[in-house]
């Protein structure tokens, strides 16, 4: 959950009388429900790979457990709007589920690790806005929102999601943006008052991922050591290069992005100078036509090269 809240104490105890094992199918239950706003037996059974009678009985039990999140339609249980969840759910680990297909269900069952340190997001997504998303890309539907911008404050959008973006510093969703008529990147903490439109016309042919043509395009980006580090060859090395080269397979939506993260001197002329600046975009002609090009660094268009 974003926001701590506390279930009533009858939930509680009744979920911490269960065994580990059925909390962990119970919170993939109801990860499903709320992020793809559906489950089904056959879910729970190729997850966790337990008889079909136990299956339904953990259905029935969470639904006995928290019945105004499901209803039961046509064979699946189906997400409720008075949806209110049961367990944790850290936003780290749903969005590694939902873009890796990782384990997303973890109540906080302990397992053993190595001693490590990962930085944490500045910015965490609200899962109740996450979660609408989710469900509008799964069902094909459209959402209202409204957008806080940078250069214009809050205004009203209509989109058609289809995918999500993790940009290295922030999530986005890319849709078919209605109100601007062209496919974007929005950031998902900007987004506010997300709901389904349900009596608006349904998306066309030219708002599905099919059409977005920066998102279905790759490029292939050659990456070299920068020439304004004195050992090259120790930066092959870390990067696992081959010939003193790395290739990367990139969408067109997110090589911008990718860039930018990595640090990689995407200029004419390989101008770029600091301690942060390890590589380099071989021919940076690579990237022309990428619809994220602006945002790697360094980079110029080619009517800004050819003046």
């Amino acid at each position: 959950m974003t926001k701590e809240t506390a279930i009533p104490m009858e939930q509680a105890n009744a979920i911490a009388a269960l065994s580990a094992s059925q909390r962990l199918r119970l919170a993939f239950i109801e990860f499903r429900v709320w992020f793809y706003g559906e489950v089904a037996r056959k879910h729970v059974l190729e997850r966790f790979e337990v008889a079909t009678a136990a299956g339904t009985r953990d259905l029935m039990l969470y639904k006995q457990l928290a019945p105004h999140n499901v209803s039961y339609e046509h064979k699946q249980y189906r997400y409720l709007p008075t949806f209110q969840p049961l367990f944790q759910h850290d936003p780290d680990k749903v969005l590694a589920a939902l873009t890796t297909g990782t384990t997303a269900a973890d109540t906080g069952t302990s397992v053993e690790t190595i001693s490590h340190a990962v930085p944490k997001r500045l910015n965490q997504p609200d899962l109740n806005t996450l979660a609408t998303v989710t469900r509008a890309i799964h069902a094909g539907q459209v959402l209202a929102l409204t957008y806080l911008s940078m250069k214009k404050g809050p205004s009203p959008r209509v989109i058609v999601p289809h995918s999500l973006v993790d940009s290295g510093l922030r999530w986005h969703i890319r849709a078919f943006d209605r109100t601007k008529g062209h496919f974007r990147d929005l950031v998902l903490t900007r987004m506010e008052d997300v709901r389904t439109l349900l009596d608006c016309t349904p998306p066309t042919q030219q708002e599905l991922i099919a059409a977005d043509t920066h998102w279905n395009r790759m490029f292939t980006l050659t990456l070299v050591p920068h020439p304004s580090r004195a050992h090259p060859e120790v930066i092959a090395k870390d990067l696992g290069m081959r010939d003193g080269q790395l290739k990367v397979s990139l969408r067109g939506a997110v090589a911008g992005y990718v860039m930018r993260q990595w640090q990689v001197d995407c200029s004419p002329d390989a101008s770029m100078r600091g301690q942060e600046i390890r590589l380099r975009l071989a021919d940076p002609v690579q990237l022309h036509g990428a619809g994220s090009a602006a945002l790697a660094p360094g980079y110029q268009s080619l009517a800004t090269v050819s003046k």
